[in-house]
């Protein structure tokens, strides 16, 4: 048998790390990139407390307990898509406006969807209208760009990496026949395609997009501990969270994970 090539070395060698990696729960995705500039309008909703923006269509419940507090924002329908917009963040800051505080911009994660109003003309009231592009901000992140007395202001914003602390977080509901999983702290581009769920003794289970950041398996899998497979929406790329949660998990408990996107 002839020499083996370094180039062949080399790829075979990057497969068997990845392969390590994954298994040992460890793998961390290639990092994310920061998008391009765009403009568009924000908003904001609620008061200095934020106790408005609580909850949300993206299933995170309270932003203090899940590590988001008050740097978050609504997305319009054409951001949000359907939930999978949940999680990303963006880097905004204030555009031609006398209000603007200028050389200030925030990070804000989409934490809740600002529904359409279809009684308000879309450049009068209706600002979350398809097609158009618009986050309404919690009101202290709103602060950091602007006089909040200005009620709406034209801004620059683009897609950045989510930069978290520690692995994901996977919170249950359901009962033993039916898991819902609330996922939270993505990191990468903070958003998730699909997900699957693997017991101590199955297979992997493809999981089933509820709503949000949720996710769905109708399976038996109460008395096994618990794995899972995470894929962006926005890469592609894969991250595996091994032995997430124990054999006596329960509904209502928060497991966290050793694995994120980057």
């Amino acid at each position: 048998m002839g020499p083996v090539s370094s180039s062949w070395s080399f790829n075979k060698f990057f497969a068997i790390v990845c392969v390590v990696f994954a298994i040992s729960g460890e793998f961390v995705a290639g990092y994310y990139r920061p998008g391009p500039w765009r403009y568009a309008h924000a908003t904001f909703y609620g008061d200095e407390t934020g106790s408005e923006t609580m909850g949300g269509a993206c299933g995170y419940g309270n932003l203090f307990n899940s590590g988001y507090g008050l740097s978050t924002a609504a997305l319009s329908t054409t951001l949000f898509k359907d939930g999978y917009g949940c999680g990303q963040c963006f880097q905004i800051t204030c555009s031609k406006s006398p209000h603007c505080y200028y050389g200030k911009s925030t990070v804000v994660t989409a934490t809740n969807l600002c529904p359409p109003n279809w009684y308000q003309d879309s450049n009068n009231g209706g600002w979350c209208n398809p097609p158009r592009t618009h986050f309404d901000m919690a009101k202290p992140a709103f602060m950091k760009l602007a006089n909040w007395k200005a009620g709406i202001i034209p801004v620059a914003y683009r897609r950045v990496p989510c930069q978290r602390s520690g692995g994901m977080r996977f919170q249950f509901q359901g009962n033993s026949y039916w898991l819902l999983v609330f996922v939270m702290n993505v990191g990468g581009a903070g958003d998730i395609k699909s997900m699957a769920v693997k017991g101590s003794r199955t297979n992997w289970i493809s999981m089933s997009h509820n709503w949000g950041a949720s996710y769905q398996a109708f399976s038996s899998l109460y008395g096994q501990s618990l794995s899972f497979r995470v894929t962006s929406y926005t890469t592609g790329e894969t991250v595996y969270a091994w032995n997430v949660a124990p054999a006596n998990w329960n509904a209502g408990m928060t497991y966290k994970s050793t694995a994120n996107f980057r």
